[in-house]
């Protein structure tokens, strides 16, 4: 009988020589015929065939697919999986035992504790699985060229191989049309990072080096790694019609993610300094203003570079890794570079800045320009609360209409919707022209653009009209598309199978139609996705690697790095002086040396690297908060507190910048204020305890106890060793009249504290100062107040303070003004309040007054 621990048996019955060509099984072939003949007759049951769809149409040169099904039948543990051809006799396949889908090559340098191997869903893994042998694959296609073939699964038992048990079958054929050309794409991890608490980035600057670039032929097994190592960022890329140029985003030095590479393609492309432009040196762009020219688009000659510019982007990223980021324009015009000119110009009619124009693509003559449009608005308006998730309603609303403009060798002209792709209370963003200008295919969702969990593929033609829902799409998320160069072939990116996106092909006809999706295997690693795949029009073995010399400075720096990460500052600092050799532009060496001149103790020092990295970007919200806290360390603190107001306005997601501007806004008497910096705060890491305590004592020196007393405790049950807030809420329960609930948390802080001389002498305050008698302790406040006074060397005038107070309580009177003294003598001119607040007390004790409550204790910012 059949063999399970046999993965496949060859069996068929060709009317030609094919069958010389393959090691056909004869005995087992009389089984399978019996078999196939047996199923008109049949009862069996249905079995669902998942992959290929029925009405599927494979590319000639496309590698043999897997073959998947379920199968419930009670009794079924084998199946004949065969192609019948169009002749009805002929029939080719296998017996085979239903392995499980293969799970695909791991990358180890990709697992993270913010992603997951992905095994797939309950009823992915209960499938069955055929990989097509390649000898079979190829005798089908080629005897199925424009002729449709049965894909027929029949399920039987091992025990009894006559009998048919089940059935499925579905048709397919092969194209006349080759796909004809290689995809290029990034190959990427998936890897959410918090760099820092309440930041989340879709991706770890330890990363960057291994998203890779890959050029994939359909008809070889896998792809070939055409580029890997970069370490900055590149996003997307695009070719010019006749495969010649190729450009591609490539951040470049002083933050400018507006770097943009043009660069002829070879068979080994070079991008050097010379090929890199800056969107950012365009003269229309406002001051201060930054921008990164959004999906930039090479022109069908290769003379050209449509983008967007005077962008403001919405962005948004999670934690969760199958959609881990929300990334759209809200403002922006658009923009072109003349290779000749040298030139970046506004595009007339394309740059109203009431609209948000983007996605700008050319129609193949190069004469018109498809781009979506919609009101423009702020990404980040007052009120805004962060999205969650993807399609979070806290998203910024907009929805996206196609136009078309006349491009006229940068003369522009007026704008006009493309029926049927606008105005239909959708979002209609990303369009891509056939190379014959006859259909536009775009992606449509409820909001916003590109990677959505809802975006589907529709198509139009090109003048307008009614628009389609392509077969070709699955059931979560379709976009990043491209035609193949002859117009034949659409790929385009899905997470149907995994959260780590896939590539898939659709074959479109002369009159629009498509057929279902074509999945291109082994394209990447199983727990690593695919984006931004497009056709090059030039021949597989002409495009075979890119370097990229001009990032050599980014090596250097990230050694530099990574001395600092082991602690060796001086030779990290070496590192980024030798990088800034290389490209004096380099803003992230600048700031990086500040931070070791800052970590070494050297604040001078490092005030002229900032104000260097502030020079090449106003906008470097890091150096804003760094120089806020040098300034503030050195007392100028209206300074300080104007680089904090600007590294948020910069980084309004920054947790640390949020911190910083709310403690400078307190201390400068501003509570309300400060109180608006720490909730935003709490709201970005509402499980970081410091962000709680610091909003508390806000409260608490506004005179709200109760609110006060609330963040203290939530501050607590998030960290319950955060002793400062532990003494907060002490202070605030004092302060509501709450004393014997105060001594209970005074007396658990110092138990929890132990030997702490800070809140030794705050309780000891408490005790010698508290207006209800059966609280008030002064012998202990003595006691308390004295080690904590011992413990500073009777030079900090908080404790000092204490002690002065605990001796006035005992009526010693000489002690008290004596201590009192020392405490005014070690108070700096810097804390005034401190300082009047001792005054007032020496005049206490002057009178032979013992001080009372409300004194208010001052509580640290944490």
């Amino acid at each position: 009988m059949f063999s399970k621990t046999l993965r496949e048996i060859l069996v068929g019955r060709l009317a030609s020589t094919d069958s010389d060509a393959l090691p056909l099984d004869t005995a087992w072939t009389a089984v399978a015929a019996q078999l196939h003949e047996s199923v008109p007759g049949a009862d069996g049951a249905q079995l669902t065939i998942d992959y290929p769809l029925d009405g599927s149409i494979f590319p000639p040169e496309i590698v043999p697919p897997t073959i998947l099904w379920h199968d419930e039948t009670p009794g079924v543990d084998s199946w004949l999986v065969a192609f019948v051809l169009a002749d009805g006799r002929s029939w080719l396949g296998a017996l085979v035992p239903g392995d499980s889908p293969p799970e695909g090559e791991i990358d180890p340098r990709c697992v993270t504790e913010t992603n997951e191997i992905y095994r797939g869903t309950p009823y992915q893994q209960t499938a069955k699985a055929w990989t097509v042998h390649k000898q079979v694959w190829e005798i089908v296609k080629r005897r199925s060229v424009e002729v449709p073939y049965q894909l027929q699964i029949v399920g039987f038992s091992s025990a009894n191989p006559t009998r048919v048990l089940s059935f499925g079958s579905i048709t397919c054929v092969t194209s006349k049309d080759p796909v004809g050309a290689p995809i290029f794409y990034r190959d990427v991890p998936l890897a959410p990072s918090q760099t820092e608490r309440g930041v989340i980035k879709p991706l770890s600057e330890a990363f960057l080096p291994l998203i890779a670039w890959r050029l994939r032929d359909i008809s070889q097994p896998e792809s070939r790694l055409v580029l890997t190592g970069l370490l900055t960022c590149a996003n997307c890329h695009s070719f010019s019609t006749d495969g010649k140029t190729l450009g591609m985003d490539v951040d470049g030095p002083a933050g400018d993610k507006g770097a943009y590479a043009i660069v002829p393609i070879k068979k080994e492309t070079v991008i050097e300094q010379k090929d890199i432009i800056s969107w950012n040196s365009f003269e229309g762009k406002p001051p201060g203003q930054k921008t990164i020219g959004f999906l930039s688009q090479v022109s069908p000659d290769g003379r050209y570079v449509i983008t967007t510019l005077n962008e403001s982007v919405y962005v948004q990223n999670f934690a969760d890794y199958r959609f881990l980021q929300v990334f759209y324009p809200t403002r922006g015009i658009l923009g072109y570079y003349d290779r000749e000119t040298k030139q970046i110009k506004p595009l007339p009619g394309a740059d109203d800045p009431r609209y948000v124009h983007c996605d700008p693509v050319w129609t193949p003559d190069g004469q018109t320009i498809i781009f979506a449009r919609a009101e423009a608005r702020d990404p980040y308006p007052p009120g805004y609360r962060p999205a969650a998730r993807a399609n979070d309603p806290n998203e910024p609303q907009i929805q996206y209409s196609l136009y078309r403009i006349p491009f006229r060798n940068g003369q522009g002209g007026v704008p006009e919707p493309i029926p049927g792709a606008s105005h239909n209370g959708m979002s209609n963003t990303f369009p891509k022209v056939s190379p014959d200008g006859r259909w536009i295919v775009f992606v449509k969702c409820r909001n916003g653009q590109l990677l959505r969990p809802d975006s589907e593929l529709w198509i139009v033609p090109t003048s307008g009209g009614e628009a389609r829902r392509m077969r070709c799409n699955t059931s979560l998320m379709n976009s990043w598309h491209s035609f193949s160069p002859n117009g034949r072939w659409l790929v385009f990116s899905s997470k149907v199978n995994t959260p780590y996106t896939q590539m898939f092909l659709t074959h479109i006809d002369e009159n629009g139609n498509d057929s279902p999706p074509i999945l291109i295997p082994n394209s990447t690693a199983a727990n690593r996705a695919v984006n931004l795949p497009e056709f090059v029009n030039r021949p597989y073995e002409e495009f075979v690697a890119i370097r990229v010399p001009a990032t050599e400075y980014l090596e250097i720096g990230m050694q530099g790095i990574k001395l600092y990460e082991q602690g060796r500052l001086d030779e990290a600092l070496q590192r980024f002086e030798l990088a800034l050799q290389k490209q004096p532009d380099y803003l992230e060496a600048y700031v990086s040396i500040a931070v070791i001149l800052m970590d070494q103790g050297r604040w001078e020092e490092a005030i002229p690297k900032l104000e260097k990295a502030l020079d090449l970007d106003p906008n470097c919200w890091f150096a804003h908060a760094n120089l806020g806290i040098i300034r503030e360390r050195q007392g100028r603190k209206a300074e300080a507190l104007s680089h904090f107001r600007k590294a948020v306005e910069l980084m309004p997601t920054n947790l640390n910048a949020r911190l910083n501007l709310g403690r400078a806004l307190a201390e400068a008497g501003s509570l309300q204020e400060a109180i608006t910096q720490f909730e935003a705060a709490t709201k970005l890491a509402p499980n970081y305890g410091p962000a709680h305590l610091n909003l508390g004592n806000a409260y608490l020196e506004l005179g709200k106890y109760e609110e006060a007393a609330t963040a203290y405790m939530r501050a607590l049950e998030l960290e319950p060793s955060l002793i400062d807030a532990r003494l907060g809420l002490a202070e605030a329960l004092a302060r509501s009249g709450k004393y014997p609930e105060a001594r209970a948390e005074f007396e658990r802080a110092l138990s929890e504290a132990k030997g702490d001389p800070y809140c030794q002498s705050l309780v000891a305050l408490f005790l010698a100062t508290c207006p209800d008698d059966a609280i008030r302790d002064g012998p202990r406040a003595k006691v308390l107040a004295e080690a904590a006074s011992e413990a500073t060397n009777h030079a900090d005038p908080v404790c000092l303070r204490s002690l002065a107070a605990a001796w006035a309580e005992l009526g010693d009177w000489e002690n008290a003004l004596k201590t009192i003294d020392q405490a005014i003598q070690h108070c700096t001119r810097s804390d005034a309040q401190l300082a009047n607040e001792l005054q007032k007390y020496r005049e206490d004790f002057l009178q032979k007054k013992p001080v009372r409550r409300p004194a208010a204790a001052k509580i640290p910012s944490g």
